[in-house]
């Protein structure tokens, strides 16, 4: 986490990774807890291809389109939600993906669209070179960090087609990178129209925010270990066999998805299962607080969602601790499926590896593996705001007394040098200078984790409610845009109701009007049309000036 810097430093091959087309393969449970028998994901996969084939006019799906499955949801009643990514003559296309929602019984109830186009776009032959919308990628990497000299920077530009930003058109997708004086690396991706030259977009390519074993942060906490012959790894069997390594303060070379070298990840081990001082003076202090980490976000989406990892398929991911030379920062990497971590520079930022900072970056996971919320505009400030909604859930969850649950974000990590006490504040986002507390037509302009106040507000007032009060040991006082008294419904239900809509409704272009929509239709599905729940989301999002 890094909000000291509009751009926050990025990790080359997540950035890659983060532009690429992944798939979670979901797998249902055999039956439900009423006993009643589930449709496999192969059943959903071809039912709703049938429908798609069935409803292709009204769906806007034509013969030069392919799909490919990303995700499916099996709910416990037999309904089924297939995500599908889409191309045009072969090209990705930005905003193509779609959902298609199947009855108990698999007949088709409907779909929803990141675009209502049929994708078309007059040519697929480019007009402005590939090598100047490099040159466009290079010079973007630049603009956003001033003051950085980079080396090793190059820029890959992929023709897709973006349907995104209005009327489907031809562009390059250019994803820069380089690294800095430190070795630290960061990287851009920017949307160029690949008939006029004309910037379309541009953002981060990576997901990141400015974030019995002793830790720094948790006090002593319990950790499943496996024991090798008489020595025993920091690597627990139960949750995916996820692991924590030591990344030696190195960092990753990897250039288009071809890495030269990966900082490592070399398994902790312990003579005698007792794990770290709760000191930074002991190496596997910080790998405690990072295993903790990983091990309450499992739990979390296991317990309260049903969902076993962070791609729904019960693999682990791994840790690594100690990246880099005082790197202020912490990612999630798609393409190594794991979470890493910066030590700080010990005047800004401690270490990295707070608990919610562990649930909102392993969170940038699970989005990727479903709505993939595009890191830019409206939707990008959604994607953020998801990952400190459950970031924050999973604090609240995991009840640990020396990291109590509360609506700051990186309320730990932050140092005198930060000058405040917090990354971001949730009641009253504003609080940090930045960020927005309410809707407006320019806050798709902001940097994304700015722009995410408008979501982390309307989370705050749906779980607790407007105005002063007093929630575990911190006191707030939210505010409604529209001068409104609203109540909450409490962090369980907010949570369900977001993950629904996440994993459900929300498609890569949804802005925040579309997500008033999605979590309204998920509160619908939850809890009724004509329920409190479903009357509370409305008010909040009107709290918040979206209406």
């Amino acid at each position: 986490m890094q909000p000291s810097t509009r751009r926050a430093a990025t990790a080359i091959s997540a950035a890659l990774a983060a532009t690429a087309v992944t798939a979670a393969l979901l797998t249902p449970s055999a039956a439900s807890a009423s006993g009643r028998d589930l449709p496999s994901r192969a059943t959903g996969v071809a039912r709703a291809d049938a429908a798609v084939t069935t409803h292709a006019t009204r769906l806007a799906v034509t013969a030069a389109q392919g799909r490919t499955v990303r995700d499916v949801v099996t709910d416990a009643d037999g309904a089924q939600h297939i995500r599908y990514d889409r191309t045009y003559r072969g090209l990705p296309v930005l905003g193509g993906d779609l959902v298609v929602h199947l009855a108990p019984g698999g007949t088709y109830e409907g779909a929803e669209r990141a675009t209502r186009s049929d994708l078309a776009v007059p040519s697929t032959t480019p007009s402005v070179k590939a090598a100047t919308a490099a040159d466009e990628g290079l010079a973007a990497l630049r603009s956003a960090h001033r003051g950085t000299s980079f080396r090793q920077a190059k820029a890959k530009p992929q023709l897709i087609v973006d349907a995104l930003h209005g009327a489907p058109r031809l562009a390059w997708r250019t994803t820069a990178v380089g690294l800095d004086s430190l070795g630290n690396p960061a990287a851009r991706v920017v949307l160029t129209d690949a008939r006029t030259g004309a910037r379309i977009d541009a953002w981060d390519a990576l997901e990141t925010a400015t974030g019995d074993g002793k830790s720094l942060y948790g006090g002593t906490v319990s950790l499943e270990t496996t024991l090798s012959g008489s020595t025993y790894q920091l690597k627990d069997a139960t949750r995916g066999d996820t692991y924590t390594g030591d990344a030696q303060n190195k960092t990753d070379l990897c250039i288009f998805g071809i890495c030269f070298s990966r900082a490592p990840a070399v398994l902790f081990t312990d003579a005698d299962n007792h794990w770290g001082t709760g000191t930074t003076a002991d190496r596997a202090t910080a790998a405690v607080d990072a295993q903790y980490g990983t091990n309450e976000t499992w739990d979390y989406y296991k317990t309260v969602h049903g969902r076993s990892g962070i791609a729904g398929d019960g693999k682990g991911s791994y840790n690594r601790v100690h990246y880099g030379s005082n790197y202020n920062n912490a990612f999630w990497d798609d393409s190594c499926f794991c979470m890493t971590y910066g030590d700080g520079d010990g005047t800004t930022f401690g270490p990295l590896v707070a608990l919610d900072v562990a649930g909102h970056e392993m969170s940038h996971g699970v989005t990727s593996r479903t709505a993939a919320l595009t890191y830019s505009g409206e939707s990008g400030g959604l994607n953020e705001a998801t990952s400190d909604i459950f970031g924050t859930l999973v604090e609240w969850y995991a009840g640990n007394s020396s990291d109590t649950g509360d609506y700051l974000i990186g309320e730990r990590i932050v140092k005198s040098g930060f000058g405040r006490p917090a990354l971001r504040f949730m009641d009253k986002p504003s609080k940090d200078g930045s960020s927005a507390d309410c809707w407006s037509s320019g806050v798709g302009n902001l940097d994304v984790h700015y722009s995410s106040g408008v979501a982390n507000h309307f989370a705050y007032l749906l779980a607790e409610g407007s105005g002063a009060k007093t929630v575990g040991d911190v006191s707030y006082n939210s505010p409604t845009c529209n001068g409104s008294t609203v109540g909450g419904i409490g962090r369980d239900k907010l949570g369900k109701i977001w993950y629904r809509a996440l994993t459900v409704y929300m498609t890569s272009g949804t802005n925040y009007a579309g997500a008033r929509t999605a979590t309204l239709k998920a509160a619908t599905d939850l809890y009724g049309a004509s329920s409190a729940e479903y009357n509370a989301v409305a008010a909040a999002w009107s709290a918040v000036s979206v209406n």
